[in-house]
């Protein structure tokens, strides 16, 4: 019998070896990789989520996304529980119903389609809950602030015309033009005015223009005219190709444009009915420091919500973000966003008599919309993208403010 000791006790130790092996593995899976203030979100969740994601074959890569929804839903729990604002089992079970009929399927169904992919009900059941969450708790804070008036609907529908099939190819020139240097930088502007060559207005923007176009003549790429501010397309419509402005004085610069082709295309670009963008002040105006200040913010920026970082803990008027028809924007502000896609950023703009230097960055544009629309639901489309709006921007509040710890 004493023989088969050693041997039994071999046996047992290799049995327990193999066992810890996959509970460690477990424990690891279960552990946090990412904190978000108090709150923590497992590895095991990451992993069903991105199941998730693979499943109903969303765009991305599905751990990185994973990662990102699951941050943002723990602040949306979070800000609703803070505001009391707590569905019901019945609401999230609803909201799972309301889901699965994207898809075509019961919840039962849609529930089974997903265990038989290795998704727990679970991480289902937690993805609606955050966005019932956050759904309740954006219609409770902002719902009575969005209202839109008849003289809205109004300019809605009597301003949705096809648009413009005219395009245009311009050259620019804008040159700063801070107070004390107004006066010679407007008569320099008038003899630019004056070119009769594209050549001659290219050589003067390499020389004076401040914009990134300096590099190429100031020369544009094709833009649509109804891309352009409306005090500028009748100006450009008058042009013949080679023609230049007058100097267009805007604040802290002076702009002038030339034509260089003008055509009509088969396709009528539609009306921009609102522009939304973000400006961002720095002091120092267009001193070195405060360029290479903007450089360093411009390459830190995807979309308008990452703005809110950069800004966090700073004065409220150093960050600004409005949506405005094109009729509202500033000249030189609007000028620039003709240039610009969603997601692009200008430091071509000063303020405070050149002592500012504005970084402006488009957040995107909204068509008008067409004549036959339905009163009541254009009404409805208007209130929610407002809401949409909002409600972006609250959560990227959030995650500015948030602590959120990556592994």
């Amino acid at each position: 019998m004493t023989p088969a000791l050693p041997r039994l006790a071999t046996l047992v130790c290799a049995a327990m070896l193999a066992l810890a092996a996959p509970l460690a593995q477990a424990q690891g899976l279960f552990s946090p990789v990412i904190r978000v203030n108090d709150m923590v979100i497992t590895g095991y969740e990451i992993e069903q989520r991105a199941q998730m994601l693979r499943v109903l074959r969303a765009p991305g890569d599905p751990i990185e996304v994973a990662r990102d929804q699951l941050i943002d839903d723990r602040l949306r729990v979070e800000a609703a529980r803070t505001a009391g604002v707590e569905p019901t089992p019945e609401e999230v079970q609803q909201g799972m119903e309301e889901f699965a009929q994207r898809a075509n399927l019961s919840r039962e169904e849609f529930v089974k389609a997903l265990a038989q992919q290795g998704v727990a009900e679970q991480t289902f059941r937690d993805f609606v809950k955050a966005g019932v969450s956050w759904r309740q708790l954006v219609q409770a804070k902002y719902a009575g602030r969005v209202t839109v008036s008849d003289a809205e609907l109004d300019r809605a529908l009597s301003g949705a015309g096809r648009g413009s099939n005219i395009r245009v190819l311009m050259s620019e020139i804008i040159m700063p033009a801070p107070p004390a240097q107004n006066a010679a930088v407007m008569e320099r502007a008038n003899r630019i005015s004056q070119s009769k060559s594209e050549a001659e207005f290219s050589s003067f923007a390499r020389q004076y223009s401040a914009t990134p176009t300096r590099g190429a003549g100031g020369r544009l790429p094709w833009q649509n005219l109804t891309d352009l501010p409306p005090v500028l397309q009748p100006i450009i419509l008058g042009l013949a190709p080679g023609d230049v402005t007058d100097p267009l004085p805007i604040p802290n610069a002076v702009a002038l444009f030339q034509l260089r082709a003008i055509e009509e295309t088969g396709y009528a670009a539609p009306e921009i009915g609102a522009v939304e963008y973000a400006t961002y002040m720095i002091p120092g105006g267009r001193d070195p420091k405060a360029l290479a200040q903007a450089r360093v913010i411009a390459s830190k920026l995807d979309r308008c919500d990452d703005l809110y970082g950069i800004a966090k803990g700073q004065p409220e008027e150093v960050l600004q973000r409005v949506t405005l028809p094109p009729s509202d924007i500033s000249n030189d502000i609007a000028i620039e966003l003709s240039k610009m896609d969603p997601g692009e950023v200008s430091t071509t703009l000063t303020r405070n008599g050149g002592q500012t230097l504005m970084l402006l960055m488009l957040c995107g544009r909204t068509l008008k919309l067409t004549e036959d629309a339905d009163r009541e639901q254009l009404s409805l489309g208007l209130r929610n993208q407002r809401l949409t709006s909002m409600s972006d921007s609250f959560l990227a509040e959030l995650r500015a403010q948030a602590r959120i710890v990556q592994k």
